[in-house]
């Protein structure tokens, strides 16, 4: 049994047309079509037939007696559904303050917070992959000199000497580990040109 296709076709009349004669001079036939009377008036409506009704909206011109300058503002107020709009960051004519705005959570201030350390991060050097463990072993940060890391040098290996340890065991592996950072770090920096600076920071 095939279902009953209970919804209207796209030309059907409209249900809701008033028992009435088409608004067309000297046309007998019954009305099932609205169209809106003019642009200022788009709730108001004549009731055609079919024919007539099709007729109109071939004429129609909504912007018909516009100048160019009120179809353009016509134009943009249609963008923001005919709402008022405002510059960004502002309400009204009054530049937003962000005192007007309930934040119990203080969101705002957080947010605030995260864009300053997010503009913080982004200002620092970045190190260069190959020297992080190196400068990490030593205890330093980027960016640092040539100079600097000769001296960090001297006095970790003062430090970790198996001589002043009374040849510790873990002291002279600990050497090790940093004369391979000292190594590594010296290497980079004679490849550059800029006395122990990088370029590409």
């Amino acid at each position: 049994m095939r279902r009953r296709n209970t919804r209207h076709r796209a030309f059907d009349p409209d249900p809701d047309a008033p028992r009435q004669c088409c608004d067309a001079p000297g046309c007998d036939e019954e009305a099932g079509y609205r169209a809106p009377r003019s642009r200022t008036t788009l709730n108001d409506y004549f009731w055609f037939c079919l024919e007539h009704v099709r007729e109109y909206n071939a004429r129609w011109d909504y912007y018909k007696g516009m100048s160019a300058a009120q179809i353009e503002a016509q134009l943009r107020s249609d963008v923001s559904w005919d709402r008022p709009s405002w510059k960004a960051g502002h309400v009204g004519r009054q530049p937003f303050s962000e005192e007007d705005v309930l934040d119990p959570l203080d969101i705002l201030n957080a947010s605030r917070a995260d864009r300053a350390r997010r503009h913080r991060k982004a200002r620092e050097p970045r190190t260069p992959e190959p020297l992080r463990e190196p400068l990490s072993t030593m205890g330093l940060n980027w960016p640092v000199s040539f100079e600097e890391v000769k001296i960090r040098y001297k006095n970790l290996a003062r430090k970790h000497h198996p001589d002043i340890n009374h040849g510790d065991r873990d002291a002279e592996e600990k050497l090790k580990v940093i004369n391979v950072a000292y190594s590594a770090l010296r290497a980079h920096f004679a490849s550059n040109s800029d006395d122990g600076l990088e370029k590409s920071a």
